[in-house]
Formats: structure tokens, sequence, C-alpha cells
């Protein structure tokens, strides 16, 4: 009988051991309203799940004994119980408190989960319905009000630049790379200069987006020593769940997004999925004939099991989106020139282009002007966690990517004639002591132009840029038994392939929005008739660049992030080392040709030779990151950052030459420190903190417009400093109306600035002790929203400060404020779904200020205002309804 008994004991022991136990509740707020999208997670597992519309959840665990639930939602306090996993189910009925953002839980740049609040570093972060509700331009609409950050949309959707902290670059991502799930969208920077915001575009399948700066960032996965931007997908749980928005928008705007998830299979399957992407066509927020089209959808698919889990997440994008640039615009006022019809023109880039193609040496060339920028392909990610102990985790990341892309740069109003001109002038210009000329509008009209017209020099660029984008991350992490350390000990791989294959050709135009292009010809003085440009086209310059680029990364890291009653420590260091090969193909000029009627046509138009030179860089960087935070009490917790990284420069920036390694090819060192304070009460949240960036020996390449051509016309070795502060603060007046503020000032100066001209060859020092070109001294944003469940509403007035246009601080662009509103009206049926009808206008105001000036004005810097100012203006007003369905 004993025996019998110890059977069944342990029969029945077993049976416990490996049942699950269900999970469910229900999340609400503290006045009973139910709380969408609230995270509930067993801690130290990949247990868990969202609630839905009508804040319940339900998930089961094969994880047994006592254990810590874990219930978040931005702008509550987290919610932390014990409960017991022993195959009996479990019901629980959570109230959250109201809180503040700082207490939503995060994970990137960390390897264990904890709020903002408890994070010793800078970071902000957006959920979906907030993004949704923006109808956001770019990722500058996104971004914008993120403290010490200038983001600049004025091109349009794609290719924001950023720029972080006072550190110098382009803009476009240099030091930020742009993340989803944990994964840059492109592994290296500066292969083909093309801003990783080209390769992907946000949808309402995303949870949110986290923006971490400084500090523990230089670390993990890809680093970053300026901070990553990192969107987290949705992943299906048990409770299913479909949303479908549509947008309109002024100007020919349509665009549907849609999100479905839920669970694949059985009651009992453990397999989930998600699936979303949008639809959508746009005449663009400026007008120029050339629309923007195009799909994107992304999926994932997730198994959870007994200790661990395994996602596979996909992409396919194939989207069109129009790029704008700086163009002529009044000198002293800065406002847009009226064009020939009588109207502000805002764009020369011209519907008529559509189609361009031209004979080279080498077959015919087809300009995907039409396409604008222009990506087709896709990424699959693979990422896997598995709980080896309660106290050892193993995860890894692997992640393919390949794009056809082709960035289409129209340079508008940039030649020997770049600012309007009437006709008449402009051939008595090109060719003096004509006797006569004839010019007609493209377009099978035949329609002559009046000798007083405007007329205007314009140059475009194709940028053939395929990719493809090999990257992994693995990591061991390993708890201390005493819980007060977590063990990080990881590496990150990566390879990068790319092209840079650039065309160029010259185009004349009427001075108007999506000008018509002119057809000249004109007898010179000896009575020879000159055609001087057909289909607009007035210089067939060829192909200008036939790069073909590779560079890997390997890196690792280890760290350890402590938690001693008040104190939190985190420190850690990296090792990498970078290798490339730079293949730079000749070029040559078309000169005599065999058959004498090609010969005019094909006359000095460039081509490859067939020839390359072949480079390569190498070279192995350190960074090491330590970091404290005290919590001084229940509300208030001090901070301190150090981080010393490094940054690898672009390999376009090095002349490759043949069979020898480049020697110069160093990383460039950023050192970086912060110090701070994270306030957190129910009614207010907020924090302050300084910091310092140094960046040493920076790689820097100016171009600028040079005989018609883009070209690199400057390599500059710079050392910049900044000092700034930053204050955040949200004040939650009722339980439906907040009001949140933030304001950055800094002090940047570029210290060290040798300068190598690369069309003469001669070295100079210049611009030193000026401050960094395109960035403003003060930032700042204000804000006010309010929420019942039925009737929300949003405001947000976004300021940036003067800035100078480039480093040689010849001119200095006006401060920008731009304000957005927007509102909505939720019904609710009694079936639990939901409609919300919106809207949203972007420049309330319709402000004319300038994002930029002439980027490409070359070493000289951009000079100061005459007749006419070359400057890029910001997007102007434009309106959008929405209807949101959640089902």
């Amino acid at each position: 009988m004993k025996k019998a008994i110890t059977v069944l004991l342990c029969v029945f022991g077993t049976l416990i051991a490996f049942s699950q136990t269900e999970i469910s509740g229900t999340v609400t707020d503290n006045t009973g309203l139910p709380l969408l999208g609230a995270n509930i997670t067993i801690l130290d597992s990949n247990s868990g799940t969202v609630s839905d519309f009508d804040g319940k959840f339900s998930f089961s665990s094969n994880l047994t004994g006592p254990k810590q639930i874990q219930v978040s939602f931005l702008g509550f306090k987290t919610h932390t119980e014990s409960i017991e996993l022993n195959g009996t189910p479990i019901t629980l009925q959570i109230t959250l408190q109201e809180g503040n953002t700082l207490d939503e839980v995060l994970l990137t740049a960390s390897s264990t989960f904890r709020s903002q609040k408890q994070a010793p570093l800078s970071i902000s972060s957006k959920g979906i319905n907030e993004i949704t509700k923006l109808s956001a331009n770019s990722q500058a609409d996104i971004l914008r009000d993120v403290p010490g950050i200038t983001a600049e949309g004025g091109g349009g959707e794609t290719a924001t630049n950023l720029f972080v902290r006072g550190l110098p670059s382009g803009g476009q991502y240099v030091f930020n790379p742009l993340q989803y799930d944990g994964m840059p969208l492109t592994s290296t920077f500066g292969l083909n200069s093309s801003a990783h915001d080209v390769y992907a575009r946000p949808d309402i399948g995303f949870k949110g987006v986290e923006f971490v700066r400084g500090g523990a960032a230089v670390l993990y996965g890809a680093g970053s020593v300026a901070g990553i931007i990192n969107y987290t997908s949705k992943t299906g749980d048990t409770n299913d769940e479909t949303v479908i928005n549509v947008e309109y928008g002024n100007r020919g705007r349509l665009k549907t997004d849609f999100y479905s998830g839920g669970k694949l299979g059985g009651e009992n399957s453990n397999t989930y999925y998600a699936f979303t992407g949008f639809v959508r066509k746009d005449n663009g927020p400026i007008e120029t004939g050339l629309d923007t089209r195009g799909v994107q959808f992304r999926a994932n698919i997730k198994k959870k099991f007994d200790n661990g889990s395994f996602t596979v997440h996909g992409q396919f994008i194939n989207d069109r989106v129009q790029f704008f640039l700086p163009l002529p615009l009044q000198g002293g006022s800065r406002e847009r020139i009226n064009g020939n019809d009588g109207d502000e023109v805002e764009q020369l880039l011209s519907g008529e282009l559509a189609n361009t193609s031209f004979l080279t040496p080498g077959g015919v060339y087809e300009s995907p002007i039409d396409d604008g920028v222009f990506t087709r392909g896709g990424y699959l990610l693979a990422d896997f966690n598995y709980n080896l102990t309660d106290n050892l985790k193993f995860k890894a990341k692997a992640k393919y990517a390949n794009y056809q892309h082709n960035f289409a740069l129209y340079v508008g109003g940039n030649g020997d004639f770049g600012n309007p001109i009437t006709l008449a002038n402009y051939v008595s210009e090109i060719a003096p002591g004509n006797t006569g000329f004839n010019a007609t509008y493209q377009g099978g009209t035949g329609a002559q132009i009046n000798g007083t017209d405007l007329v205007v020099e314009n140059l475009h660029v194709d940028r053939l840029r395929p990719m493809t984008d090999y990257s992994g991350e693995a990591n061991l992490i390993l708890k201390s038994g005493d819980g007060n350390h977590t063990f990080t000990l990881g590496t990150y791989l990566a390879r990068t392939e790319a092209e840079d294959v650039n065309f160029q050709y010259r185009v004349l135009s009427e001075f108007n929005n999506n000008p018509r292009l002119v057809n000249l010809s004109y007898t010179d003085a000896g009575g020879g008739n000159v055609i001087y440009s057909e289909g607009g086209l007035y210089n067939r310059i060829g192909m200008t660049a036939n790069n073909f680029l590779t560079q890997s990364r390997t890196a690792f890291y280890f760290t350890d992030e402590m938690v001693f009653d008040r104190w939190r420590f985190d420190v850690g260091i990296r090792i990498e080392n970078t290798e490339g090969t730079f293949r730079r193909g000749g070029l040559e000029e078309s000169q005599v040709y065999d058959n004498p009627e090609l010969t005019a046509e094909l006359q000095n138009v460039s081509f490859s030779d067939g020839t390359f030179t072949t480079g390569e860089i190498d070279d192995t960087a350190w960074a090491v990151s330590l970091a404290g935070l005290y919590e001084l009490t229940e509300s208030t917790n001090l901070y301190a950052n150090f981080s010393r990284g490094f940054f690898f420069p672009q390999q376009r920036g090095f002349a490759p030459t043949p069979g020898i390694r480049e020697t110069n090819y160093e990383a460039e060192t950023i050192i970086q420190g912060e110090l701070g304070a994270k306030f957190g009460t129910a009614a207010f949240s907020g924090s302050v903190a300084g910091y310092f960036v140094n960046l040493s020996d920076r790689i820097r390449i100016d171009q600028a417009i040079s005989g018609g051509q883009l070209v690199d016309q400057a390599r500059s070795e710079q050392t910049t400093r900044t000092f700034g502060l930053e204050a955040t603060g949200q004040y939650r007046l009722t339980d439906a109306l907040n009001i949140n503020a933030t304001v950055t000032y800094q002090d940047h100066e570029i210290t060290k600035n040798e300068t190598t001209d690369l069309v003469n060859n001669t070295t100079s020092t210049i611009n030193e002790g000026n401050e960094i070109g395109r960035q403003p001294n003060f930032l700042g944003s204000l804000g006010a929203t309010y929420d019942d469940s039925k009737i929300d509403a949003n405001f947000t007035l976004n300021h940036t400060g003067a800035k100078f246009t480039d480093d040689s601080n010849n001119v200095e662009l006006d401060a920008i404020s731009i304000v957005r509103i927007g509102g909505g009206y939720t019904f609710k049926t009694q079936n639990t779904n939901a409609i919300r009808l919106g809207f949203s206008v972007f420049n309330l105001f319709d402000s004319d200020g300038l994002t930029e000036g002439n980027p490409r004005a070359g070493i000289a810097g951009q000079s100061a205002d005459g007749e006419f100012f070359f400057g890029r203006p910001i997007l102007p007003r434009r309106f959008f309804l929405t209807a949101t369905y959640n089902f």
C-alpha cells in the first residue's frame, strides 16, 4: 500500500510539474475603464500576452512554483504581484494607477526589462496609437520632439535628416541606426550613403518606438555612439485583434494600414501570428507630377514552448516616394518666388521627366526618375529565446535583407544659370552673338515660349544603390543567485554589400511648379543651326560613379547590470573589428566615333571603361560604458553615465589604392558624459540632464556642384565638442488632460578642421572655432493631449532655433516653429468593436521657414543673400482625415 501511495504521489507530482497553468483576468484604470494593449509578463520568462479592447487577457504557462507577474501600460505605474503556478487556473483583476511615461517597461540597450525611470540613460518613447494619430509625413514628425534631436523633414517621406546632440553629419542616421525588432535595417552606414528609412516605413503593426541616447547604446547589437531608434513589432497572442486604418489627405493621399494578429491552430496551440502593412498612393506633400505609390507587408509567426520562443519576422516592400531638395528663393526675405503662372514655386521636379532616356556608349540609359526614392525587396529575421535555467538565458537573432534601391536626386535650380532668368537673357548668355532662337515647350503642344518667361537650369542625379545585408547577434545572459548581477556575453556579426552607381544629366525647364521642359535651338553667329536642348536635356553627363563596396563587422561585448537596494549600475565593454573592400570603376568620356551621326549626341558622355581600382580597409576599436542610478526617493532618481565609443568612417572617404590596405583608416572616437535626474509621480513626470559630447578626427566628405556635376569636392578631418542641457516634463491636469514640454540648449564648436580640396589637391585649416553647421543652439516642444476614451484631441508646437547653413557660418537660417493639431471621436459598439474618426493638420499656420540652405555649396560654404537664395522650405500645411476600426 505504501508503494502504491508513493507511486500515485509521484505520478500526481509529475502531472503537476508538466501541467499548464491558465492565467486570465482584466486590466483597468482607476476609473474602471479597460486598458487595451497592456503588457502582461511573468518576470524572467517568455510567458505573457497583451490585453484586448475590453482589457481582458488570457494565456497559459508551463512554469511552476512562485513567480512574479508584471503588468505595465504607458502612462500608468507598473504593477507587480506574486502568483503560484501549480496547474490551478488563476484569475486576476488588476487596476493600474495613473503614473507617467517613465514607468513604461523597455528593453532597448539593455539585457533586462526595466522602466525608463530605472535606466541610467536618456530614453524617449512613443506608442503606436500616438504615432497613428499623427498621420506622420516622415520619421521627422515622429521624432521631432525628442530632446536633443534636430529632425529635418523638408525632403518628404524618406531620407529624414537627424542630428543628435551636436554631432556633425549629413544627417541621415549616420550615428544612430534605425532598427526593427532589435536589428538595424542596414548594418553598415556609408557604403551607398542612403538613409536607413528608405528601406522600410512605419505601419500600425508596431507597439511603438524607443530612442535611447548615449551610454549603453554603444554596447549591444549593432552599437551606436549617438543612440538607437528601435521599433518593436506586435506579435500575436491569445486575443485575436484586427485593426484597419484608412487615411485621406489633401493632394491625393489615400492610404490603408492594416493589422491582424492572433492564435494559429486550436485552443491548445502555442503558435501565434501577426500580419500588417499598408497600400497607398499619394501626389505628395508637394505636387510634382510624379506621384508616390506602393505597398509594404510585414508578418511574424511566433512559437512559444516551455522555456522560450522562436519568432520569424518578414517584410516585403515595393514603394516609391518623391524627394525634395532646395530651390531658388528670394534673396533677403528667402520667400518663394512666383513662377510664370503667378503661383509661388514650391519645387522644380517635373512630371515630364518620367521615362527620360538617352544614348550612352554603353547603350540606352533609362532614368528611374519617375520612381523617386524607390525600394523593392525585404528581409527575414529569426529571433530565438531560450531559458536554459531559471538564471541562464540564450538569445540569438539572424537577419537577411536584400533590396533593389534607386535614389533620384533632383537638384532643381542648380547650374551656371540655376536662378530664374528670362529666356531671352538666357540665350544671350549661352550663345553670344546669336542671330535668333526657337524655343518650344516639351509635350507635343509645340507652344512657343515668350522671351520674357523665366527658365532655369537643373541637375538630375540617379543613384542606383542595390544592397544586401547579413547580420546576426547572440548572447548568454546569466543572473546571479542573489539577483544582484545580470551578466551578458554577446557577439554581433554583419556583412553588407552595396553598389553606388551614379548617372547625371542636366535639364532646362521653365520656372514653375511641375515645370514644362524647354526645347531650345538657336542660329549662331556663323549662320549655323545649333540644337541646344531636346526633351529638356542640354547635357547628357552620363555615368559619374561606378562603385562596389563590401564591409564586414565582428563585435564582442560583455556587460553587467547590477542592482543593490537603491543603487543600479551598468558597466560594459565592446571590441569590434571591421574589414572592407572598395572597388572603384574607371570612367572616361566618349570623344570620337566611327559613326559621325552618333558623335554629336555621345560627345563627352561618360561611361565605364571596364577597369577597377580595389582598396581595402581594416581596423579594430573598443568602447566602454559606465553608468549608475540612485533612487533618492520613491519619485526621484539620480543618474550619471560615461562612455568612450567609436564610429567607423565611411569607406567612400578613402580613395582605394591598388593592392594596398588603407593604413589611414581609423575609427573616430566619441567621448560622452551625462548627469541627470528623473522624476515620476502620479501627476508629474520629467527629467533634467546635462551632457558633454566630444568627437575626434571625424572624416567628412563635402559634395558640391563643380563643372556642372555633383562631385566629392573635399575631405575633412574634424574634431567637435558639445555641451548641452535637456529637460522634459509631463503634468496630468485631470484624468484625461495632460500637458508636456521638452527643451534643449546646446553649445557646440568645431575645434579642429583640416580640409583637403580633392579637385586642386590642396590642404588648409578652416572653420575652427565656428559652430557646427545645421545644428541649432535651442530646441523645444510644447504639447497638450486630451483623451477620455471617447473624445481625444492633441496639440503640439515644435520649435527649432536658428542655425547656420554650414560650417563656414556665413549664413544663418531663422528659427522655425511648426504647429500640429488633431482630434477624434471613438464609437463603441456592444460587441466590443470600436471605430475612431479623426483628423490631423500638419503645419497648421503654413509656416515657411527653411530646414536647410545649400548643402552642396562646397568647402567655401554658402554665401550671404544676393538677389536669390538657395534653400529648402519646410513642407506646407497638410490636412488628414482618418478612420480606425478595431474588431
